[in-house]
């Protein structure tokens, strides 16, 4: 995935350089196809696309179920800002990593080392990097979800799983996290949320009206989050369900 943003980027840059100008130490033909585009422009799409890669990444990786979980984890503990969004941030991302780690290791051998070594073309790299891609986000992608942005792109319906499009796979791969990460977090509430009810109980029974029950309930959730190893267990869940 990383590979294929990082050949298209060279594809570009390629271009404005000689026929057998090189980029990150890779040697790339000139590009028919881009050489109508001033140098100016190419620069543009360069920048346009570098601004847009990261969110492209993390809404095609576990990082979209990853922050939602623990966002709505730090929401049921009722932390507010703790841990921070950096923190949680930073922890979502080697998190991905760690899932990732085999399909950004499958595209680097059979797409950007045959490209660096002058094997194959940028449109081939492009197609053969896609795949591992591809077969990763139908893992998760639900069928429904995909007949819907099959039927809402008005494309004909793939024959085999394989037949599916980047256009259609990716939305239809984003809602699915989407789902699958309300549903976890609903689930981590449940816990905190019987916490809350039982102190809240005892508060407004002995007559503790004027002080507010998650000023008591905060410690005693936050205690039970760190006696059950809460963190290990939420992070090995994560990347265990992405199997």
């Amino acid at each position: 995935m990383f590979a294929i943003a990082l050949g298209a980027m060279g594809a570009a840059a390629g271009s404005a350089a000689s026929p057998s100008s090189s980029f990150l130490g890779m040697s790339i033909g000139h590009d028919t196809a881009l050489k109508s585009a001033s140098v100016p422009m190419q620069i543009v799409i360069l920048l346009t696309a570098l601004t847009v890669l990261p969110a492209m990444i993390m809404c095609v990786t576990p990082f979209l179920r990853i922050t939602l979980v623990l966002h709505f984890l730090r929401q049921a503990l009722g932390t507010q800002t703790v841990p921070t969004n950096q923190v949680l941030v930073g922890l979502s991302l080697f998190l991905t990593l760690i899932v990732m780690n085999p399909v950004v290791q499958q595209v680097y051998s059979e797409s950007w080392k045959p490209l660096e070594d002058g094997k194959i073309t940028v449109d081939e790299a492009l197609e053969t990097g896609a795949k591992p891609l591809k077969t990763f986000l139908l893992r998760f992608a639900r069928e429904k979800d995909i007949r819907l942005f099959v039927e809402l792109s008005h494309t004909p319906r793939p024959a085999t799983p394989g037949d599916v499009s980047l256009e259609v796979l990716i939305p239809s791969y984003i809602i699915s996290e989407l789902r699958a990460g309300f549903q976890i977090g609903a689930i981590l509430y449940l816990p905190f949320l019987i916490v809350d009810i039982i102190v809240a109980s005892i508060t407004v029974s002995i007559g503790m009206m004027q002080l507010p029950p998650v000023l008591i309930s905060a410690p005693f959730k936050i205690l039970l989050f760190v006696l059950v190893d809460g963190w290990g267990l939420i992070a090995g869940s994560l990347v265990k369900s992405f199997g």
